[in-house]
């Protein structure tokens, strides 16, 4: 069996990659995405594992049986062209690493502590104490969580907010949440949604990004979550509109944000505008390059998953995580 490896986060897992692997087993590791390198080597591939597929390289891994995505999104994976019998497969992990995200952002920025942090570089203490035109800010613990998507992230990062005493609510395609189960006040599909941000201080989007979801916050929701709350993406970039975020938080429509996926990545040497828009210049935005999931927790359960993919397919038993 030969295994194309091209997601350079397993990189620092490569010996335990390489050693649960099932006799026999050729591993060609990829340290950087190179389509033309790629679409060579998938010639003769049985396993493809990375987040990236791109037509070309479906029409080259004609043989390929598993395409196992190192994560849970398979958004960047051209399926309609890949082989009939190609297997497609995901694995997370990621829930823990980016519910603590989570959690420290809207500590973070409820409490206006990306703002001090900013002023006392410049010598200013911005804070009641010292200025009366400041208000004290308010609590995390009481404030009330709108969850938008409620899968592996949402439903660990709203454990660790309800843990402070927060109050949540849920919207999701279906609106199928199990509100007792979960201490949910409510939860309901995307027609809820208007209602979700008028009521929420905080919000966390961490769904799935679909023609159905893709600009499903714009202006007026961001308007409805208004000038003291706090947005935090973790989904994808389009789930929320480019530019009535970045107005909306120049403007003080919005109070804050949390933006951890974006509208534009750089190319392999890491170098690149999240955004033609300057959420660079706005000090109410807390900015990361996708990485609230990058811990290496997240990619040791990961490389559990994969190789215990790869040998049910070499045994020829069920496997884990399938994408239908």
């Amino acid at each position: 069996m030969k295994v194309v490896v091209a997601d350079r986060n397993l990189l620092p897992h490569r010996d335990a990659v390489e050693a649960g692997m099932p006799d026999g087993t050729v591993v060609s590791w990829h340290e950087r995405f190179d389509e033309d390198a790629l679409v060579a080597d998938l010639a003769d591939a049985d396993v493809h594992v990375g987040g990236r597929v791109t037509e070309a390289m479906a029409q080259a891994g004609r043989g390929l049986r598993l395409v196992q995505v190192a994560g849970a999104g398979v958004d960047n994976v051209a399926r309609a062209a890949l082989p009939s019998t190609t297997l497609l497969a995901n694995t997370f992990h990621h829930e823990d690493s980016i519910a603590e995200y989570v959690l420290a952002s809207a500590v973070l920025l409820r409490r206006g502590f990306l703002t001090q942090d900013h002023a006392l570089r410049q010598g200013v203490w911005s804070t009641s104490v010292y200025d009366d035109t400041l208000p004290q800010p308010s609590a995390t613990a009481g404030a009330r969580v709108g969850l938008v998507g409620f899968g592996h992230i949402g439903q660990r990062s709203w454990s660790l907010l309800r843990t402070l005493g927060c109050f949540g609510a849920a919207v999701t395609g279906r609106g199928a949440v199990d509100v007792a189960a979960h201490g949910l006040d409510w939860a309901g599909d995307a027609t809820e949604l208007p209602r979700l941000m008028a009521e929420s201080d905080i919000v966390v989007v961490s769904a799935p990004l679909s023609a159905a979801t893709t600009g499903m916050i714009g202006a007026d929701e961001l308007r409805a979550l208004g000038p003291a709350g706090v947005l935090i993406n973790v989904g994808r970039g389009p789930l929320v509109q480019e530019r009535p975020l970045h107005d909306a938080l120049a403007s003080g429509e919005l109070g804050a944000a949390a933006i951890d996926v974006w509208y534009s990545y750089p190319g392999p040497d890491g170098r690149g505008e999240p955004s033609a828009l300057p959420f660079g210049s706005l000090p109410n935005v807390l900015m990361t390059p996708h990485s609230s999931g990058i811990t290496r927790r997240t990619f040791e359960g990961r490389c559990r998953d994969i190789v215990a993919n790869i040998r049910h397919l070499a045994d020829g038993t069920p496997l884990i995580n399938l994408v239908g």
